[in-house]
């Protein structure tokens, strides 16, 4: 985020607003599958929507690490995420 922010005019990150980021109502989904997943649910009923577009980095995180988060969304929170929103849905 420091070089994208350079290159973009932003403040430089500080550790408080990473945190704020990632937190519950952040802009960030980082965390554990359950974090993650708790967040994406939390957003689907305030927002409704019928599909989710994530972007899995941004600058110069190494293809391995990009790849292992691709499998861990598919496996761990996708499946979380499912779960979540069929029992919050109205019967």
């Amino acid at each position: 985020m420091a070089k994208i922010g350079r290159e973009r005019g932003w403040p430089p990150l500080t550790r408080e607003r990473f945190e704020a980021e990632r937190g519950p109502l952040g802009a960030n989904l980082i965390g554990t599958a359950d974090e993650v997943a708790a967040k994406i649910v939390y957003e689907h009923g305030l927002f409704g929507f019928k599909r989710f577009l994530i972007q899995m980095s941004v600058g110069t995180l190494p293809r391995e690490k990009v790849l292992r988060s691709i499998e861990l969304f598919a496996t761990k929170v996708a499946p979380i995420v499912r779960s979540g929103i069929e029992e919050k849905r109205p019967v």
